[in-house]
């Protein structure tokens, strides 16, 4: 009776413990190199890359403001009311597009808000610094043609 409870015993722990065994000598010899898991020849994929998080209107000016700036040669002032008034149109472009209204409507309201953004930049900014924005927004806020910087080409080039 005692040898067939040890022998029973003997049995399943044998067959318990096979999991275990396997994870650590692999399923048999034909299994890469022989014992221990196996890495898997294919390389694994790097986690697909996240959404970039969308900027709010306040982060978008403030990283496009410094450039703006240097090239309009703004003051403090002048800064600080192109800054408020952009964000505060651009906020409602953003706010439009969050909607997601019909295409003639979305014309519609973009072109009030721009209508209004430049009679703002009108009123709070010179006349030149506000034709130099607009020739800037035309352009998609690349390359503006400092003015400062040719003559002083010029007068160097002439002497």
């Amino acid at each position: 009776m005692k040898t067939k409870k040890k022998l029973y015993l003997s049995i399943l722990f044998g067959l318990l413990s096979f999991p275990f065994l396997s994870a650590q000598y692999g399923y048999g010899y034909g299994n890469g190199y022989g014992y221990g898991r196996q890495r898997n020849a294919m390389p694994q994929m790097a986690e697909t890359a996240k959404e970039p998080e969308n900027l709010t209107a306040e982060q978008i000016v403030d990283a496009e403001m410094p450039a703006i700036s240097e090239k309009l040669e703004l003051n403090a002032f002048e800064e600080a009311v192109l800054s408020a008034t952009l964000k505060k149109y651009l906020q409602e472009r953003i706010e439009m597009q969050i909607l997601k209204l019909p295409p003639e409507k979305m014309r519609e309201g973009f072109e009030r808000i721009t209508k209004q953004q430049d009679e703002e930049l009108k009123a709070g900014l010179p006349k030149e610094k506000y034709e130099a924005f607009v020739a800037l927004q035309e352009n998609g806020f690349k390359k503006v043609k400092n003015k400062k910087k040719r003559k002083k080409k010029k007068q160097k080039s002439n002497n």
